[in-house]
């Protein structure tokens, strides 16, 4: 699974929020420097976020963009789905996995071909880990300045 530019951006953007308390304005231009993003691109991002509620928007001075929800509420498979989609990784494997077997995979065979029912599971579980993986664990897993780490 590769995830687009746009979401990885939006991501990044979103985890740049969430290491700032809860309320915290920054200006496009501000979260374009730390993580090296385009600011026009961002600009499209961040809207999107806006338009579902993710981030809050100010005007004028001290304007600029806030998380609506803390980052243990915001979940990186909402952040993928607004921006890329559900994860379908064949054809054969709908953006409902409840679905599958109500249609024809292009093999041919009513229910899945075996290769559609595998990657019908594995869609399952990127889904669930990516619904259960939070800003927050993304911000717990940074290596603080000055930090040492040891992992291997």
């Amino acid at each position: 699974m590769k995830i687009s530019k746009k979401a990885e951006y939006a991501l990044r953007a979103l985890v740049a929020l969430g290491r700032k308390p809860l309320g915290t304005t920054w200006l496009i231009e501000d979260i374009s420097g730390a993580e090296r993003i385009p600011v026009k691109f961002l600009e499209q991002i961040l809207l999107e976020l806006r338009r579902a509620d993710i981030l809050r928007s100010r005007r004028g001075v001290g304007g600029g963009y806030q998380l609506n929800r803390q980052p243990n509420e915001i979940s990186l498979g909402e952040i993928l789905r607004i921006i890329d989609g559900t994860f379908e990784p064949i054809s054969c494997t709908p953006g409902d996995p409840e679905r599958f077997g109500r249609q024809k995979c292009e093999c041919g065979i009513a229910g899945g071909c075996g290769l559609g029912k595998v990657f019908c599971d594995l869609q399952r579980k990127v889904a669930d880990f990516l619904m259960h993986t939070t800003i927050a664990d993304v911000l717990a897993r940074e290596v603080k300045p000055g930090e040492v780490s040891f992992d291997i």
